[in-house]
C-alpha cells in the first residue's frame, strides 16, 4: 500500500500542507514564547529560545508593574466593534435583499456606488474627519468610532451579503408571500434563517476590521475612548522597545478575535461556500 505512487503523493501533499502552515503559524508561536520571556531575554541577539519563562510580560500588559490598566482600552474596542458590526447587520441586511432578491432600478449602480466609498484611502480623510470631530465635540468619543467603524464596514458587508442572498431560493419568497407574511416577516423568519451562514461571516469579518482598526482610534482618540491597538502601541516608548511586554499584550488583544473565529468557524466556512457557489 505506502509503495503505490498515488499514496506517496498524498503523504508528499500533507507533508508540504504542514510545512507551509508551520511556516504561516511561526511568527505567532514566536510571539507566543517570547511573551513568557523576560526583557533581557526577549532582546537577546540571537534571541534565547530555551530562556526561563515568566509571567512579567502579562503582569506589566495588566497594571500589576504599577502601569496604565488595559481594561478600559478593552471595554473600548469591544462597545465600538459590537456595536458599529449589529448596525451594519441592520443596515447592510435589507440592503442586501433589495439588490438581489427584489432588485431596485440600477442595482448595479448602487453596488458600484457602494464601492467606490472604499476608493479613497483612509488617510486621507483623517483631516476631514478630525475637523468634523473637533466641530462637533467628538473628539475622544467612543461613539464616533462606532459611526466611522459603521461606516467603514457597510460598503463591504452590502456586497458580500448580496452575494449571499442572491443564493436564496425563490420558491420561500413565494410561499411566504402567498402566506400574507409582509416584508419585515419575510426578512426575519423566511430569509435570515436562510443566510444565517452568510450573516455570521459578515458578522465577524466585521468585527474583526473594527477591533483592529488603529488610524481612526489614534487620531481621534486621547484617553476616554482610547482602543485596544492604541493601548498596544504605548509600550513602543521613547525608552526603548518592551518586546515581552508587547507579545503579551498583542496576544491578550488578539483573544477575542481568535475566540470569535473559532467559534463561528463551522458559520464561517459555510457562508463563505455560500456566497462562492453561483
Amino acid at each position: 500500500m505506502w509503495s503505490h505512487p498515488e499514496g506517496k503523493s498524498r503523504w508528499g501533499i500533507g507533508i508540504i500542507a504542514w510545512a507551509i502552515a508551520l511556516a504561516f503559524a511561526s511568527p505567532a508561536l514566536w510571539m507566543l514564547l517570547t511573551s513568557f520571556h523576560a526583557e533581557t531575554d526577549a532582546a537577546t541577539n540571537p534571541p534565547s529560545v530555551f530562556a526561563p519563562l515568566t509571567l512579567e510580560g502579562y503582569g506589566a500588559f495588566f497594571g500589576a508593574a504599577g502601569g496604565a490598566s488595559p481594561w478600559p482600552s478593552l471595554i473600548n474596542s469591544l462597545t465600538a466593534s459590537v456595536v458599529s458590526t449589529v448596525l451594519v447587520i441592520l443596515l447592510a441586511f435589507p440592503a442586501a435583499y433589495a439588490l438581489s432578491i427584489r432588485p431596485i432600478k440600477n442595482s448595479s449602480s448602487v453596488l458600484f456606488f457602494a464601492l467606490t466609498t472604499k476608493f479613497m484611502p483612509l488617510v486621507a480623510s483623517i483631516l476631514p474627519l478630525y475637523l468634523f470631530a473637533l466641530n462637533a465635540g467628538l473628539l475622544d468619543n467612543i461613539w464616533l468610532l462606532v459611526l466611522l467603524y459603521t461606516s467603514m464596514n457597510l460598503p463591504v458587508a452590502i456586497w458580500m451579503l448580496q452575494s449571499f442572498l442572491a443564493e436564496v431560493p425563490t420558491e420561500m419568497l413565494e410561499a411566504a408571500q402567498i402566506d400574507g407574511a409582509g416584508l419585515p416577516q419575510t426578512l426575519a423568519k423566511v430569509v435570515a434563517p436562510v443566510a444565517m451562514p452568510g450573516l455570521a461571516a459578515v458578522a465577524l469579518i466585521c468585527f474583526i476590521f473594527s477591533w483592529q482598526e488603529l488610524l481612526l482610534a489614534r487620531s481621534l482618540t486621547s484617553i476616554a475612548a482610547s482602543t485596544a491597538p492604541v493601548f498596544l502601541t504605548s509600550f513602543v516608548t521613547s525608552q526603548g522597545l518592551f518586546l515581552a511586554q508587547l507579545c503579551a499584550a498583542a496576544l491578550v488583544i488578539s483573544l477575542p478575535v481568535l475566540v470569535a473565529g473559532i467559534a463561528a468557524q463551522d458559520k464561517l466556512v459555510q457562508g463563505l461556500s455560500l456566497g462562492a457557489v453561483k
